[in-house]
């Protein structure tokens, strides 16, 4: 069954929701949120940081909800098991009410820093995806990601080019009912795309993993990846795309 994201009343909007997943990313969630606010003092309006937990092992749960008791702009959001990036994303939007919703990994690869230019980069677009420089990954990795990133787009003819880099910025608009399944996290601003949200790409600082070990691999990134094009590619003909006239034109 597909979900669709957003489905929280929006009548306490706030500026910017950053929406984090996280599995099993205890080391890093501190440092992170560090980093983070630092990044966000450099950005006006309100903000919020959705910290979703996807069932960890290791006291991600437990350090999430101590924070969001402490700081009144995190929400912790748990899962009662793990269900995977796609399901914990749909729940951090679910949850999210910022009129302009980041999303971004918990492993600290990328660099919160770049924050206040993804966010600019809104004021001429609906969809802003970064582009990982120089990535500090292994070549088995980066090689995946090429073949993953060069298929899609040939067979989906979409524009994003690097669609594993998870530090995104959507108007909250693009991303108004996309339905939510398997394996979206790795498609939503294609989808955006295809609606006809305007895309603009932004090169970005990537850095090696300090703590934790990845949870992806050739077998669970790109062997999925390319079988998920087959329904994706049957979702972008069905896709339902308008807009409402504003009633002074």
């Amino acid at each position: 069954m597909l979900a669709r994201p957003m489905s929280e009343p929006n009548s306490a909007a706030i500026d910017v929701s950053i929406v984090i997943p996280a599995y099993n990313e205890v080391e890093n969630l501190d440092p992170l949120l560090a980093e983070l606010r630092a990044a966000l003092a450099r950005v006006a309006g309100t903000h919020e940081i959705v910290l979703v937990d996807d069932g960890s092992t290791d006291g991600s749960a437990q350090r999430i909800a101590a924070e969001a008791a402490r700081d009144p702009a995190v929400r912790a959001v748990l899962l009662e098991k793990n269900a995977g990036q796609s399901a914990a994303l749909a729940a951090g939007l679910s949850r999210s009410r910022g009129r302009v919703i980041v999303t971004l990994d918990a492993d600290l690869q990328n660099d919160p820093a770049d924050l206040p230019r993804v966010l600019a980069a809104l004021d001429h677009a609906d969809v802003v995806s970064g582009v990982r420089v120089s990535r500090q990954d292994s070549w088995r990795r980066r090689t995946s990601s090429r073949i993953a990133n060069a298929t899609r787009r040939a067979v989906l003819g979409d524009p994003v080019t690097d669609i594993g880099c998870s530090f995104k910025a959507y108007r909250r608009e693009a991303l108004e009912g996309l339905p939510m399944f398997v394996g979206v996290h790795r498609f939503l601003p294609a989808l955006c795309v295809f609606r006809g949200a305007r895309l603009v790409e932004v090169p970005l600082t990537h850095r090696a993993r300090r703590h934790g070990v990845s949870k992806y691999g050739v077998s669970n990134r790109l062997w999925r990846g390319l079988r998920d094009l087959v329904g994706v590619r049957w979702l972008k003909t069905r896709l339902v795309s308008y807009r409402i006239r504003d009633l002074g034109d």
